[in-house]
């Protein structure tokens, strides 16, 4: 196993040629062809990136389609017997909640120092500005971390129920944001993040991956009558026909009508 890659970094006046150590020396194999190698700074850390050629693995699965319903109230519904359910972390989470509370603290921090250090139409950036923007930026980037490892622990837990296909919803995301009263919890969620995942995961463990249509009614459309409710709320949170009487949670039942999509 590689234990350490040699990097040369090029700034504007020098060159500096050194060895950096990995911190998952287990999970890099020594005996594939690299590609592609990328440097990012993110304003505090620098990230080094490679591509690795690798053989997808065949997934014995068990046959049935998955239909995942994702939302704010929940991350995302299963239509699996269990009725599966991963939460929205961003209310649940106490380390994101803490991390929330130091953010908006420092924010106003911030605010006042550039107001402080106005000269007439501009503002003066300070040392302390500097350091404290930078400590907002450490705060940013573990929120960031705290949501995406959720998002690879929700992902693999549904990868590993070895469905034959997984549908999603294809959601208007950018259409999403412009709700002022959603925008941001929608943001939060990282809904982009958790499809990108999951399809990426399909495709490593030869599992169908498929985007349902955008106007698909998987909310409206009752399970046992296919009749459409049209007059559906956001607020409404249990689906009730009013042809067939059938009762049943909103999310679960538009993950069951994503897992017959395909049929």
């Amino acid at each position: 196993m590689i234990k350490s890659i040699k990097v040369m970094l090029l700034p504007k006046n020098r060159a500096v040629i050194n060895f950096v150590k990995l911190a998952e020396k287990s999970r890099i194999p020594a005996e594939v062809k690299y590609t592609n190698p990328r440097i990012k700074y993110d304003g505090i850390h620098w990230w080094i990136s490679v591509g690795v050629e690798s053989v997808a693995t065949i997934t014995e699965t068990t046959g049935e389609a998955l239909g995942i319903d994702v939302g704010v109230k929940d991350l995302a519904v299963l239509s699996d017997d269990g009725q599966t359910r991963y939460a929205n972390i961003n209310k649940k989470s106490s380390a994101i909640k803490t991390q929330k509370k130091k953010q908006r603290r420092l924010q106003r921090k911030i605010s006042r120092k550039y107001a402080k250090n106005k000269k007439g139409e501009s503002y003066c950036k300070t040392g302390n500005i500097i350091k404290s923007e930078k400590q907002l930026l450490k705060i940013n980037q573990r929120l960031t971390g705290i949501r995406h490892n959720y998002l690879h622990h929700a992902s693999i837990g549904i990868i590993r129920q070895k469905p034959s296909r997984i549908i999603l919803e294809d959601l208007n995301i950018k259409g999403m944001m412009k709700n002022k009263h959603l925008s941001k919890a929608i943001a939060e969620q990282c809904l982009y993040e958790f499809s990108r995942q999951i399809e990426y995961k399909c495709n490593w463990n030869t599992i169908g991956f498929m985007k349902a249509d955008r106007f698909y009614p998987s909310s409206k459309l009752c399970i046992v009558c296919d009749a459409v409710k049209k007059d559906l709320k956001l607020s409404d949170r249990i689906y009730k026909c009013g042809h067939c009487g059938n009762e049943i949670d909103r999310d679960y039942q538009a993950a069951l009508n994503l897992a017959r999509y395909a049929v």
